[in-house]
């Protein structure tokens, strides 16, 4: 095999995102040198007619060729980056709890994302959130139960792949039970091999047999399993856990490999080639990549190859997965317009019967007090990024000043934990003598009024119209 064969391959593993809302000239020539995918991310977008413009530049170029996104639905979306999500997101899902309307959310999304050209949407997350501080999970899961989690998983699962995109289920082998974010740190689960066994990796056990199209790696590190690498670093993670025990077949692809749980401390050149030694295929490079950092990958995993860090074998085998990948799920573009205007939105009346309410909640809405929205931003973690979101998302909030006599509050936040501002906020209202009640727009944390499990504009449409 030539060397220029063996550069081919390495760019039929790589995946990188780009800056701009056009594709860099770069990008397209490493098409025509192998590259075989793009992620997408919402710093790409700046209307859908301009994504659509973009993606079938970047079609005419490549036909073949893998476009991915991160379109979770809920609070992580990429092709609602500029509005909110108009599906409700995974715990929504999980607590309405009925499999059809789990599949039909993924299928809409399915719709959206195949009339844009788009074949690979990096999820469904499939984590068991298992620890209510999680900073980056929380309302991305479908729950707290794993076999609830797995039958949903499954569900989401097939109906978006009957619409003609690849699903990728994250992240293995389950990011739900940790308190720290693989964005900024190197999360370590301590669970025991049992415990993993019938919590996190039954809903990848679940996807693998219902035929899921690939699988994503987590950055981190899992104590009964391997206690000295990153999961997408480990070939006992990868290769004996979810080649051998889940009989997975699909491809392997890591998470974005510029997140310091992957290279923090070695660089991404060199975590791609621990992650492709290791058993993973499709390499997410990151939402910012360079042609110059592109070009230091490549000549990293290619100068692996020929100092035998990395066997020729195992590099063939990950491109043609990605290959084959690719070619299950050819692109088809459509009138992505018609798709936007015509997908299935859940009934916001099931999505307010997913709501917890405190007592103080109920007499709040009984009270016929006219009623202000205020909202609090909170910062949010880098998977969600800067999506608009909450009652703010509809247009119908009043800044805390904008409150006059003789209104009840409604104060909405999301990740109120014990030190968040809403709540010494609300103490100030009832004092100044308005009915005030917390809203939390995620994953529970004790103490809020009510809780809606996610905060797109799907969910805040529902929450607003109650409240209102």
């Amino acid at each position: 095999m030539t060397a220029v064969d063996v550069r081919r391959l390495a760019a039929g593993t790589l995946m990188p995102g780009f800056v701009g809302t056009s594709a860099p000239a770069w990008l397209l020539d490493a098409f025509d040198d192998g590259l075989a995918a793009v992620c997408l991310f919402g710093t790409n977008l700046v209307s859908w007619e301009q994504l659509g413009e973009l993606c079938a530049q970047l079609r005419e170029r490549a036909p073949q060729a893998l476009l991915s996104v991160d379109e979770e639905g809920g609070d992580v979306t990429r092709l609602h980056y500029l509005a909110g999500s108009n599906q409700p997101g995974n715990a929504v899902l999980g607590r309405i709890d009925d499999a059809h309307a789990t599949s039909s959310a993924a299928a809409a999304i399915g719709s959206e994302l195949a009339a844009f050209g788009i074949n690979l949407n990096l999820a469904p997350d499939a984590d068991v959130n298992s620890a209510d501080e999680n900073p980056v999970i929380g309302v991305r899961s479908f729950g707290a139960d794993p076999q609830h989690v797995a039958r949903h998983t499954v569900a989401w699962v097939e109906g978006l792949q009957q619409a003609g995109v690849a699903a990728c289920a994250k992240h293995f082998p389950g990011h739900g039970d940790t308190t720290s974010d693989s964005h900024l740190a190197l999360p370590r689960v301590s669970a025991s091999a049992q415990t993993l066994a019938g919590r996190e990796l039954l809903p990848f056990r679940a996807a693998a047999a219902a035929g899921v199209a690939s699988i994503m790696t987590s950055h981190i590190v899992v104590d009964a399993l391997d206690p000295d690498n990153p999961a997408t670093f480990s070939k006992i993670v990868l290769q004996d856990v979810l080649r051998g025990q889940l009989g997975f077949d699909g491809a392997v692809v890591t998470d974005a490999l510029d997140m310091v749980g992957a290279s923090g401390e070695i660089g991404i050149p060199a975590a791609a080639v621990r992650a492709l030694a290791a058993g993973a295929d499709l390499l997410c490079i990151g939402s910012e990549t360079t042609a110059e950092e592109y070009q230091a990958v490549l000549d990293g995993v290619v100068a692996a190859v020929a100092s035998g860090a990395l066997p020729l074998a195992r590099l063939w085998d990950a491109a043609n997965r990605v290959a084959r990948l690719a070619a299950d799920f050819p692109a088809r573009g459509g009138a992505y317009a018609g798709a936007l205007s015509g997908a299935a939105i859940p009934d916001p009346a099931a999505i307010r019967s997913t709501f917890q309410f405190s007592r103080d909640a109920q007499g709040w809405l009984e009270d016929v007090s006219p009623a202000a929205v205020v909202q609090l931003e909170t910062e949010t973690n880098y998977a969600v990024g800067t999506v608009p979101w909450g009652p703010a998302a509809t247009g119908r909030t009043v800044p805390v000043e904008g409150v006059v006599p003789g209104q009840k509050v409604a104060i909405a936040g999301r990740g109120l934990d014990a030190g968040h501002p809403a709540w010494v906020l609300a103490d100030d209202l009832r004092s100044a003598g308005h009915n005030t009640i917390v809203v939390e727009c995620g994953w529970p944390r004790g103490g809020a009024d009510i809780v809606t499990y996610g905060a797109s504009l799907a969910v805040s449409v529902a929450l607003v119209d109650l409240l209102m």
